[in-house]
């Protein structure tokens, strides 16, 4: 979607070129100039989108706790290391 933007902006801007009057080449300059930061923020929004982490696979903080208490145990020689993994 955000691409559209883009050709838009673009055409904006070749309609700002061939414009006679000045009205309406300040008005076509300032519609491509928002197309294209609707795009730059359309892109950004997109790349973030597919680079963010997945929240199901987060660790909750009382599964991150017992995890540091088998590593803590673990260093201390106290557990053998082949402990199954309670819960999920």
């Amino acid at each position: 979607m955000h691409w559209l933007f883009l050709l838009i902006a673009i055409g904006a801007l070749i309609g700002a070129f061939v414009s006679g009057p000045t009205w309406l080449m300040v008005l076509c300059l300032l519609v491509s100039l928002v197309l294209f930061v609707a795009w730059a923020m359309g892109l950004y929004a997109a790349r973030i989108g597919d680079s963010s982490r997945d929240e199901s696979q987060m660790i909750d903080p009382v599964e991150l706790r017992r995890l540091r208490e088998i590593a803590e145990a673990r260093k201390a020689g106290l557990q053998s290391p082949a402990e199954p993994p309670h819960g999920s």
